[in-house]
């Protein structure tokens, strides 16, 4: 057996009612798992072998790859508390996966999982149990309508508290492309609407309860790799000291003074308010304590408390991202209200990212006369208004009102009131929390990117803003593609393994290649680690292809990035110069127009996707 794997999968047939508990290694030569590892190569190797990429995403045919990794939950000091979601995305209609952190992956492969199969749609609500390699589908009628918090208390309350439920709330349900998956109450696998591919299904949960543990092939060589690691990571600035004292939103005023802040739906990048919403105002005025994921020695998660009224409330968060979206996004500078909207998200199982581009995308729009008054049942729904932020999350998880538009997602949102060019999107899915014009590297990250607007598929503003692993020049677009393609490739293995990429702060490559091959006993080298990073990007990409004809035509920014100059601040007059960078990019990926050739396929070792390529008429001449 290899190491870091239980041997295990179960597949869920939410039609029929049916588990069954299935030999990872009967369905799974080891070859392929060495090639896509787990997590989110695997998911993608498993969403082309099972579903038609043209699948509606919200119909039975659909399915959901809850995925773990090797590395997953083998040792503290690895970052490896994670898990991942793979499935065709609502939102974008891509190959999308969402990581999230906490316990659960953890806690799925003490249960005896490597990954679990959700196929089909049940009629009536239900959750599932893992416990000890053995799997069950129970009835969750009672937890269906219930928020994240209260279906995660009720469920301890049945199976007892050490246990780690994932879970949908009434946004899931209602089928909000926006939803999210929560666990440990305030975790999110937040992106693309995984929570409304459960809802379609019927499914409210699942209860993961230790009992095994996943064992490494080097017992003595994983010891070193994670002792090395820990030295690392003492040795970061990032990861031993910004991240654990301020949390991930010590980005804010770092990301605003370099002036790429999105304000008021990106239509500025600094926010006058910055300071009142940013990691060390939250350190000292809300934080409760630190909440780290299982195993972590960087410990960057926060519990807060909002004790005053209106917005009293205690919870996970909120991350840099979420202060952005709700606060600076929406032109919202009261750190009551922002908690208290991600507060919110949290509990009714909503995406932060996507709601505060979703809102202020709406906030546009209103203000420029495009949504008529008489739609907002009262609410003034402008920059700046802290109550309307707060009451439009409640409306969007339940389609209450305009909250129903707005449940689609900006871009939907945008493109009903005839201006998608206000939606700040790629392939339908909102940017996150840095303006592409001011760094040029991440926005072809951004505009490159399989599964829509991200900023983890390369972040590109470790070197461009924190100088990370060296400092390169924002501004310029020299170098970026290649930078790009690095990233893309090796933080895709990394998202396979399945690991944090903070820990990218403190080491590349060559460590995470060493940790692999403890883990597994294969040798995997370097120059092995990122190709299996680029056969899963090219794999992604085929699949979008194969699902609606993915190619250059949507490597693109929305024109207020690439015709609009930024309009004042550090990096006034700028704009994203991506036709100065994509040629070199296609180059170096071995793509025409955005589509990989036959002769770059194969070279992965993906004739295969080649072939259903050329069949379709879709291979490049």
């Amino acid at each position: 057996m290899v190491g870091g794997y239980m041997g295990k999968f179960v597949r869920v047939d939410l039609t029929n009612q049916k588990v069954k508990v299935e030999n990872l290694f009967d369905y799974l030569p080891e070859q392929v798992l060495r090639s896509w590892i787990g997590g989110r190569g695997l998911g993608v190797y498993l969403m082309l072998k099972e579903v038609d990429p043209k699948v509606d995403p919200l119909s039975p045919k659909n399915k959901a790859f809850v995925m773990t990794g090797p590395v997953t939950g083998i040792a503290s000091g690895l970052e490896a508390g994670r898990w991942c979601s793979v499935t065709k995305s609502p939102e974008t209609n891509t190959i999308h996966d969402s990581q999230s952190g906490g316990k659960f992956g953890p806690y799925l492969k003490f249960a005896g999982f490597d990954f679990v199969v959700l196929e089909g749609a049940s009629e009536t609500p239900v959750y599932l149990y893992l416990e000890e390699g053995k799997a069950e589908l129970r009835d969750a009628k009672h937890l269906w309508g219930r928020d994240t918090h209260l279906t995660t208390k009720m469920l301890q309350e049945e199976h007892g508290e050490d246990i780690s439920v994932a879970c949908i709330g009434p946004a899931g349900e209602n089928l909000c492309k926006i939803a999210c998956i929560i666990n440990e109450e305030g975790r999110a696998a937040g992106r693309g609407g995984h929570g409304a591919v459960w809802g379609s299904k019927k499914l409210k949960a699942i209860v993961a309860k230790p009992g095994l543990k996943p064992k490494p092939a080097d017992e003595e060589k994983l010891k070193e790799v994670v002792r090395e690691a820990l030295e690392k990571k003492k040795a970061s600035g990032v990861t031993n000291e910004a991240l654990p004292k301020y949390g991930t939103a010590v980005l804010v005023n770092i990301i605003n003074e370099a002036g790429i802040f999105p304000t008021n739906n990106f239509q500025k990048g600094q926010f006058e308010h910055a300071a009142n919403i940013s990691g060390e105002t939250i350190a000292e005025k809300i934080l409760v304590r630190r909440q780290p994921c299982w195993g972590c020695a960087i410990a960057c998660g926060r519990w807060t408390r909002i004790t005053e009224p209106p917005y009293q409330g205690e919870g996970d968060g909120p991350e840099y991202e979420t202060v952005w979206a709700l606060g600076a996004n929406t032109g919202v500078g009261d750190l009551a209200a922002v908690t208290k909207a991600n507060f919110l998200c949290n509990e009714l199982g909503l995406d932060t990212i996507s709601t505060g581009n979703a809102i202020a995308v709406a906030m546009e729009l209103y203000e420029k006369g495009y949504i008529p008054k008489e739609k907002l049942e009262g609410i003034e729904l402008k920059f700046g208004n802290e109550g309307a932020l707060v009451e439009m999350v409640w409306r969007i998880a339940y389609r209450s009102g305009i909250g129903d538009e707005l449940a689609e997602g900006g871009y939907r949102l945008a493109k009903k009131y005839g201006r998608p060019e206000i939606a700040p999107q790629v392939r339908g899915q909102c940017l996150p929390a840095y303006d592409p014009r001011g760094v040029q590297g991440h926005a072809l990250a951004y505009a490159t990117s399989n599964r829509g607007g991200c900023h983890l598929r390369a972040y590109m503003i470790s070197p461009e803003i924190l100088g990370v692993p060296e400092k390169l020049d924002p501004l310029k677009t020299e170098g970026k593609p290649k930078w790009v393609k690095e990233f893309q490739d090796g933080f895709a293995t990394l998202d396979s393994m399945v690991v944090c990429k903070f820990v990218t702060f403190a080491y590349w490559v060559d460590d995470l290649a060493k940790q692999l091959s403890a883990v597994t006993g294969w040798d995997v080298t370097p120059e092995e680690f990122m190709a299996i990073g680029e056969r899963i990007w090219n794999a992604e990409r085929v699949f979008n292809i194969l699902s609606f004809g993915d190619g250059k035509e949507y490597d693109k920014l929305p024109e207020r990035f690439t015709k609009t100059a930024m309009p004042a601040g550090p990096i006034a007059g700028h704009t994203a110069r991506l036709d100065e960078m994509l040629p070199e990019y296609y180059k170096l990926r071995g793509w025409v127009d955005g589509r990989p050739t036959r002769e770059t396929l194969e070279r992965l070792g993906l004739k295969e996707l080649a072939d259903r390529l050329e069949e379709q008429g879709l291979l490049p001449a």
